[in-house]
């Protein structure tokens, strides 16, 4: 195990019981010592200082806008000089929306990973939350906190906020979960036998398991939050335009007015965030993250970051870690030093019990008021209206499983090629994350044109839509597959000179099917989402659309339809977790018991 195995002892207790300005001027000693004997280089040192200096700009600039009064309507610049004023506004929305899904992520999976009451509940919940699209919290996130905050942006830009947030959240919080619920038992004995308490045991055990899955699933969810950007910058409720200055916005109004050279522009400016995105964050939190791994792998190098690296160099931020560190470990140890008494499981565990029961009834409480209110919008819907709503639904389900279907016949292969080699993962891996990170619908209108040049309908071209934003799940999960086929497998086909086509029928396939279950089950509820943007499309002022519950969905939302929109929301819901359940799930169940490689 590659994470700091030591627990909590009580080498500082001396040092707290001086008082905590001794505890920190020790601390503050302790890093300046650090700093001063550790080689490092003035100038990145400096370019720390002016990176620090950029962000500061930056949530000035962002906290202006939110601050500004609210404008009835808001011209969109096309022009080149707007659009690095646009792309911090969606990248200061991105980030923001990643931290509640993070917050939320950490509270809801512990939640309904430890309380087996609230457990029943909770995960069923994410399940249909995971399947409602973004569309489906828009009338009542915007008409709600734009009469919260009538005189500026905040209620505006909170409303964008967190219609992206139900774009990134779900994803990492299943992932989150379901690391929880795979702790093994050997490493939950080890924390019960050296009395950790619940922070301890979060802080040195839970999360670093959790860790690596919790930043691949970051990555994936942030893509999923671009992917509707343009709907969460530039919505429109009936005659209520409810825009935002950002990239989004910016090339929404460029797809409306066919103007080429500004959407030209928007690609470009997306495509440079999401590099600036993978090298300065997430590629060194990959790196990072291999300090976690539970187990060494001799024939792979580990993930390397020039980023990380960098600021591995600077004097600044080796300070401020060796300081952060040792204040820490010092709080830690003053602040849970074990106490018989204290550090029972009953004592520790009864607080939380009563929080978590209250909370679940505030939850259960939520949820009757929302039921309520929902089935009040039914009135207005007729059952003529509803059996269109599962017709719609069923065409919609056609187009998802045959963009699945499609997405296999190359990622499958693909995948196995690039996984099996680890100079070609090493190599493309990054290069795949960055194209599957940009938002699809913003290159819709180049695919619309050429299906209009090839004579193919949007009723069959959405599929190929679908396909451009969904594609990307199942081969990461076939490449995560791939890669993780241990190498005496890999030696045993070589030596039983398996031909071609045995070895991917008696071996890959049965070894990566787990990681092609999970990758078809993430393309499968991506594609229901994009179906309200694959089905219903604007571009030079006219709408197409398809047959279908998506197109069905945002045209309720164009027209503030409200009944037909809660009603299309919930047939939507139905008709994704009940193929789930009789589906996906028996699938789930049979990779986990017949092909799962650690059983």
């Amino acid at each position: 195990m590659a994470w700091p195995s030591r627990v909590g002892t009580v080498t500082l207790r001396q040092e707290i019981s001086k008082g905590p300005m001794n505890q920190f001027h020790k601390a503050w000693g302790d890093a300046s010592s650090f700093l001063l004997q550790t080689p490092k280089k003035w100038w990145v040192d400096l370019c720390v200082l002016l990176g620090g200096a950029g962000l500061v700009v930056l949530v000035a600039t962002v906290a202006q806008e939110w601050q500004a009064p609210v404008r009835p309507t808001v011209e969109i610049d096309l022009s080149a000089s707007a659009l690095p004023k646009y792309a911090c506004y969606s990248l200061s929305r991105g980030l923001i929306a990643y931290l509640l899904s993070l917050a939320f992520t950490l509270g809801y999976g512990y939640w309904a990973a430890r309380d087996h009451r609230a457990e029943k509940v909770l995960v069923p919940l994410l399940d249909i939350l995971q399947s409602v699209p973004v569309l489906g919290f828009l009338p009542g996130l915007v008409l709600a906190l734009a009469a919260l905050f009538p005189s500026n942006n905040i209620g505006l830009e909170l409303a964008s906020v967190l219609m992206i947030f139900t774009g990134q959240a779900w994803n990492m919080t299943f992932s989150f979960y379901h690391s929880l619920k795979a702790l093994p038992s050997s490493l939950k004995d080890a924390a019960d036998v050296y009395r950790f308490n619940w922070r301890q045991r979060a802080l040195r055990l839970e999360l670093p398991f959790a860790a690596i899955g919790l930043i691949w699933n970051s990555m994936m969810s942030m893509a999923g939050g671009w992917f509707f950007l343009m709907i969460s910058e530039a919505f429109v409720l009936g005659d209520k335009d409810f825009r935002l200055p950002g990239l989004g916005s910016y090339m929404s109004v460029a797809m409306e007015k066919g103007d080429w050279g500004a959407m030209g522009l928007g690609v470009v400016t997306m495509v440079t965030i999401i590099v600036l995105l993978d090298q300065l964050l997430w590629q060194p939190m990959v790196a990072w993250g291999q300090k976690f791994r539970m187990e060494e792998r001799a024939e792979e190098a580990p993930p390397r970051s020039w980023f990380l690296d960098l600021l591995k160099r600077s004097k600044l931020v080796a300070a401020i870690r060796e300081w952060s560190r040792r204040a820490a470990v010092s709080l830690e140890e003053g602040a849970f030093k074990p106490d018989p008494l204290t550090s029972t499981p009953e004592r520790t565990k009864a607080p939380l019990r009563v929080l978590s029961l209250l909370a679940f009834f505030g939850l259960l409480s939520i949820l009757g008021f929302g039921i309520f209110k929902i089935v009040s919008l039914f009135a207005g819907v007729s059952p003529s209206q509803w059996l269109l709503l599962f017709g719609k639904a069923f065409a919609t389900l056609a187009r998802v499983l045959f963009a699945v279907a499609l997405g296999l016949l190359w990622t499958v292969p693909v995948g196995l090629w690039i996984g099996l080699s680890p100079r070609l993962s090493r190599m493309l891996q990054p290069v795949i994350q960055i194209i599957a990170s940009f938002p699809a619908p913003m290159i819709f209108p180049v695919a619309i044109l050429l299906m209009a040049k090839v004579g193919i309908p949007l009723s069959t071209g959405s599929v190929f839509l679908m396909l451009l934003g969904v594609q990307w799940y199942i081969l990461f999960n076939v490449v995560a597959g791939a890669t993780a086929i241990p190498s005496d497998l890999k030696e045993a086909a070589r030596v039983y000179r398996f031909g071609g086509w045995q070895r991917f029928k008696q071996f890959y396939l049965p070894c990566i099917f787990p990681y092609l279950i999970t990758g078809m089950v993430a393309a499968a509820g991506g594609a229901w989402n994009a179906s309200i943007v694959a089905e219903y499309v604007t571009f030079k002022g006219k709408e197409q659309s398809a047959w279908g519950l998506g197109s069905q969905i945002s045209l309720s939302a164009s027209q503030a339809d409200f009944p037909m929109l809660a009603a299309g929301v919930v047939v939507m819901a139905l008709v994704v977790v009940t193929f789930n359940r009789l589906v996906w799930d028996k699938l789930s169940q049979l990779a986990e018991h017949k092909y799962a490689m650690n059983k």
